[in-house]
This record gives structure tokens, sequence and C-alpha cells, in this order.
């Protein structure tokens, strides 16, 4: 998944405002403690951060 599918799909769940915020601020189990820029930073692939994050806040199937 490209970076910016990423984005989009993030701003389509939480909103414009909210999406930066709880990617920079949420620390998620699913990502080994980490927030989601901490993940990606790290090198996580896009795709699993998404579905890290599709897991957690239970994100509804039409939107995966």
């Amino acid at each position: 998944m490209r970076l910016t599918i990423f984005w989009e799909r993030m701003r389509a769940q939480f909103g414009d405002a909210y999406a930066d915020s709880f990617a920079r601020d949420h620390v998620m189990a699913e990502l080994g403690g980490r927030t989601v820029h901490q993940a990606l930073d790290d090198g996580w692939e896009t795709k699993d951060v998404w579905r890290a994050v599709c897991a957690a806040m239970d994100v509804p199937a039409a939107r995966r």
C-alpha cells in the first residue's frame, strides 16, 4: 500500500483533523507499543500499520 493511500484511509476513518493527532499520540499494542508515526518511521509496511489500526479501532470491513 502506498503511503498516500494509507493517509487517505486514515483521514476517511478519523477525519482530516484527528487522523494525524491519532497517528502521533495513540500508542498501540498492535504496533509493539508504538504510535502510527513511530511504526512507519521504524520501517513497518504501511499495509501492516493499517491492519493494526483496523484491528485496534474496529474499523468497519468496508473501509479496510
